[in-house]
């Protein structure tokens, strides 16, 4: 209802993680199709409905990636699009860092992409 879900990363360390108003609607349909009672979000299409595992995400992406004609389409993809997104209209970088999960902000750096013209705009807004 408050358009969060909590995720399990690396190390086993649960972070939450937030989604629009659309995706909750998606979410939504999706949980009513489905007539298993596991408390996993993800499961997989055949058998006995378990967790999607990490590689069983990845396999699914680059499989909708090749059926919609697009290159090289992983999770970190998307991850790094967010950060991008996030911090190219203006979301402070610490805040990226949470939403991440990330320990370090210099690995938060590493992930954004910042674009140029972004740059330029913001040292005229700042330092002119």
């Amino acid at each position: 209802q408050e358009r969060e879900c909590v995720v399990t990363g690396k190390g086993n360390k649960q972070r939450p993680v937030y989604f629009d108003a659309r995706t909750k609607l998606h979410l939504t349909e999706y949980l009513r199709s489905r007539n298993d009672d596991s408390p996993a979000l993800f499961v997989t299409l055949r058998g006995s409905r378990q967790r999607m595992s990490i590689g069983g995400v990845e396999s699914r992406l680059r499989s909708l990636g090749k059926r919609s004609r697009i290159d090289r389409v992983h999770p970190h993809k998307f991850r790094r699009t967010l950060a991008t997104h996030a911090i190219d209209k203006g979301m402070p970088i610490e805040q990226v860092q949470k939403l991440l999960g990330h320990a370090r902000i210099d690995t938060t750096m590493h992930y954004a992409m910042v674009n140029q013209s972004n740059v330029k705009a913001s040292h005229r807004k700042y330092l002119e």
